[in-house]
């Protein structure tokens, strides 16, 4: 699976059934134990917290709240300071794995908008959630597991009676580990990784002139230089008109509610453009269901057509059957230079529009548009809802935290209360969820019957126990790279349940405080930077970032002897032996 996975010829998800499979067949574990991953509370809680980080999503709310924390940095390292910084204070009161799902489309927007490379930043995401998870004891559900694992061993007469692991126990590692995590990430590991610059796809590479007015909305009375426009990436802002008059831009230039912006903009980057909060299309019919419920179309004017040398501004025709708003237009693939309103439509220009369902209807004959494509995976953001969808979030996490629920139930709940609420609709739903993440997932959790139940797992946990030896420290260091090394092939969770009975086993032999080893413990299992499948939200950042697997190696393996470094040198200085 290993070779396989570094080979990358293969998709993740065909790579992890394949070895499912080969488990299977070979009988290394019963197919019930190999197939529970796929009825894993953890797996479903991943499932579930797609859509409520597409409602977050679909209504503004995740954009809004972003614009304020991260904005639009001019510059890699600013972007990472004002994105790392804060995921890592909020991961410790905050499971990590929502609060990444959450961020991945905030990053996504900040890349497209700014042009810095996303692959900079997506496996920091990740990485920074894992290490700010240790500082608390309800940061991650490991930590919580293996603080209940000590207090099992106390009434057992395992381990001698102490006081029990308490919040911020963690902390005296897990916040210098996680600053040490930060500086790494920040001045020496998204060096290493390539620079992939976010883009959108979809439509092929035409060039449009598009224009958009300004929304009475929160661009209003905003500078060029305030919203992101003053140095657009990837497009150029042609113009803009204020009350009929027709200035070039400046970056002092404020917004007002009306004004006329226009954009020459490749193909890839127009869809970005109509789903900025505050713009609308300049060119519209009247259209009497609600904009996100529209999607974007890609057409071409037909040759029997009654807009035929017509301007765009005299549209639309009086007997027109459509409703539709005009996003962009292209003529020869390159983008018309004059004002919209004046250009004169010629059969075979290509249009980008927004359509409600019944303009599928209207042009089922293709004999004013011919139809090119739907543009999938594209759509305005309904911010009318963006307070309901913070507050379905913000009640999730409030359950799962206060355990008034579980965790899968909250998301679970948080879902349909999205759907209900109208922060998405049924289809958005089911395509918000990466089904490919989740079959990896499930089989990852899967395959640890295999290692468990072959012995495997058993015997690596013995040589590491006889590494140990009778030092206290070598004890230590064993522990940590048994951890990680397990975490990096199985779950966390069972990594740590299986080297708890290991550390358990050494402290008691030595005579020595298990304080530092349930410390050492909780670290190494949210050091799952190695392989992608290692956690959740590692796979969750693969396919934004465009990692392959030798990424993750590359970067996670330096960043792991690091925060091993900072745990083993600080847990017994701070808990003693």
């Amino acid at each position: 699976m290993f070779v396989m996975l570094v080979w990358n010829k293969l998709p993740i998800w065909l790579v992890f059934i394949g070895t499912l499979t080969v488990a299977m067949t070979l009988r290394l574990a019963p197919p019930a134990a190999l197939l529970k991953g796929y009825s894993n509370t953890g797996v479903i809680t991943v499932a579930a917290l797609y859509p409520v980080a597409a409602g977050m999503y679909a209504t503004g709310a995740i954009s809004l709240l972003s614009e304020k924390i991260i904005g639009l940095p001019k510059s890699i390292r600013l972007a990472q300071l004002r994105t790392f910084v804060p995921i890592a204070m909020v991961s410790a009161f905050l499971y990590n794995t929502p609060l990444v799902a959450m961020m991945i489309p905030a990053v996504r927007d900040v890349t497209r908008r700014t042009g810095l490379s996303g692959s900079k930043l997506f496996m920091g995401l990740s990485y920074i959630a894992l290490l700010g998870g240790t500082i608390t004891l309800i940061g991650t559900s490991v930590n919580l597991i293996i603080a209940g694992l000590v207090a099992d061993a106390v009434a057992r007469g395992q381990l001698a009676a102490g006081k029990p692991i308490g919040f911020f126990d963690p902390a005296w590692v897990g916040i210098p580990a996680t600053i040490a995590g930060l500086v790494y990430m920040i001045l020496i590991g998204s060096h290493l990784l390539r620079d992939r610059i976010a883009s959108q796809t979809g439509i092929e590479k035409r060039a449009y002139r598009s224009e958009f007015r300004i929304e009475d909305s929160k661009l209003k009375g905003k500078t060029l230089e305030q919203v992101g426009l003053a140095h657009p990436v990837g497009f150029t802002l042609e113009s803009l008109s204020h009350n009929g008059t027709t200035t070039k831009p400046q970056p002092t230039t404020k917004l007002e509610t009306g004004d006329l912006l226009a954009f020459s903009t490749p193909a890839d980057v127009l869809p970005g453009l109509w789903t900025t909060i505050g713009l609308i299309p300049a060119y519209a019919t009247r259209m009497f269901s609600r904009r996100h419920e529209h999607q974007l179309v890609e057409v071409v004017l037909s040759a029997r057509s009654p807009a035929i040398g017509h301007k765009i501004g005299d549209l639309p025709l009086p007997d027109s059957p459509y409703q539709l708003m005009l996003v962009g237009v292209s003529r020869n693939g390159q983008a018309p230079r004059e004002p919209l309103a004046d250009f004169r439509l010629e059969a075979g220009d290509a249009g980008v529009v927004e359509v409600d369902d019944a303009f599928f209807y209207e042009n089922r004959r293709e004999s004013d548009f011919i139809l090119t494509k739907r543009l999938e995976g594209f759509r305005v953001q309904r911010i009318d809802r963006a307070v309901v969808a913070l507050a379905i979030t913000v009640a999730m996490v409030v359950l799962a935290a206060t355990g008034i629920t579980s965790m899968l139930n909250a998301a679970l709940l948080a879902a349909m209360a999205m759907l209900l609420a109208g922060c998405l609709t049924i289809d958005r739903l089911w395509q918000s969820v990466d089904w490919q993440t989740i079959v990896v997932l499930g089989a990852a959790v899967g395959l640890e019957s295999a290692i468990t139940g072959t012995g495997l797992a058993r015997e690596t946990a013995n040589l590491f126990a006889a590494i140990g030896g009778k030092s206290p420290m070598m004890a230590l260091a064993a522990v940590y790279i048994g951890t990680v090394l397990l975490t990096n092939v199985i779950t966390n969770v069972a990594a740590a349940v299986l080297m708890f009975s290991v550390a358990v086993s050494l402290s008691t032999a030595m005579g020595v405080s298990f304080f530092p080893f349930a410390m050492i413990l909780m670290s190494g299992a949210s050091s799952a930077f190695m392989n992608p499948a290692g956690f959740q939200t590692n796979l969750m950042v693969q396919k934004p970032g465009g990692y392959v697997f030798s990424d993750f190696v590359k970067v996670g393996a330096p960043l792991t002897l690091i925060v091993g470094a900072v745990v083993l040198l600080l847990a017994p200085i701070v808990y003693g032996f």
